[in-house]
């Protein structure tokens, strides 16, 4: 069984636990109580890759968080007053933007019920799944596969006390604009749908199966993401982040590896140019293999940890 593959890739891959938990389902759901919130700190991994002219800092995230994380201070802080610019993997669009985008992907005018697209041996089990979530049984029956799988995920962070507006990106975006830096991205949000909605359907039930298998383990093993993720330990968080992640090969290679060799194409070109740009994109983007910090390496850059 490929253990919490879906969910590890979902939030520390694309922003889109901030961008596609869709209201109305979420509505259905009964919240999770608020847990009182006590102030921890964080020291996330940052590094940075410069020539004379040039400063790029290299800072993971993680989308989707808890609050009380004291992150985006001392050497996080500082590399981000010092830049000029701001790269995200996409601008963050409004609700309103996101939903105008995302909502002809994701409902199946014409095809049979989801549940009738599942594996028979597979219908009770996501039947128990949406009973955990507080949904009812038919709740997803008119959404394509893919975004069944994400909705499930983003309401099981939500309802474990994760909050997509403590992510990384919602903080870095609006002191970018609190201070005047402009901020761009690497990606549209149309690209980061596209990774999922043009998958064939028998590869988004397969998406959607693994969920329902890897339903009860998923928040521990995101738990332990974070945790590496804010004492600054990238080795240990590839460890986990890249567990059985090549039983995955289609999606490993759509959301990470090809993205990883296009930004570091991307950071290449603006080498060329003089000034100082602080880019945060997901975490798993700077941890493992393909890392982009190893696709540096084939343009003959050197990425640098800061200690802080």
């Amino acid at each position: 069984m490929i253990r919490t593959a879906k969910l590890r890739l979902l939030a520390t891959l694309a922003p889109l636990g901030m961008l596609l938990a869709s209201p109305t389902l979420a509505q259905q759901a009964a919240p999770a109580p608020a847990p009182a919130v006590t102030t921890v700190d964080a020291d996330p991994a940052l590094w940075v890759v410069k020539d004379d002219d040039t400063t790029i800092y290299l800072f993971g995230t993680v989308h989707v968080l808890k609050p009380g994380l004291s992150w985006f201070d001392e050497g996080v802080k500082k590399a981000f007053d010092a830049s000029k610019e701001v790269v995200l993997e996409i601008p963050l669009p409004s609700d309103a933007e996101a939903q105008k985008i995302l909502l002809p992907l994701v409902v199946d005018p014409d095809g049979p019920p989801l549940t009738e697209k599942l594996h028979p041996k597979k219908r009770a089990a996501y039947a128990a799944v949406l009973a955990k979530l507080g949904f009812p049984p038919t709740a997803f029956d008119k959404l394509y596969p893919w975004f069944a799988a994400v909705t499930m995920s983003n309401v099981l962070l939500q309802k474990s006390g994760y909050d997509p507006n403590s992510g990384a990106e919602r903080a870095i975006d609006a002191a970018a604009k609190a201070a005047g830096k402009p901020v761009t991205g690497l990606e549209t949000l149309e690209q980061q749908l596209g990774y999922f909605a043009t998958l064939p359907e028998a590869d988004q039930i397969a998406f959607l199966e693994l969920g329902i298998d890897d339903f009860d383990d998923g928040i521990k093993t995101i738990d332990e993401m974070v945790a590496n993720w804010s004492k600054g330990d990238p080795e240990a968080l590839g460890a986990v982040m890249n567990k059985d992640i090549d039983k995955l090969p289609k999606l490993y290679k759509i959301l990470l590896a090809d993205r990883n060799v296009r930004w570091a194409n991307w950071i290449d070109e603006r080498m060329k140019k003089p000034g100082t740009v602080f880019i945060a994109v997901g975490a798993g983007h700077l941890a493992g293999k393909d890392s982009v910090q190893v696709q540096l390496g084939t343009h003959h850059l050197t990425a640098t940890r800061i200690n802080y």
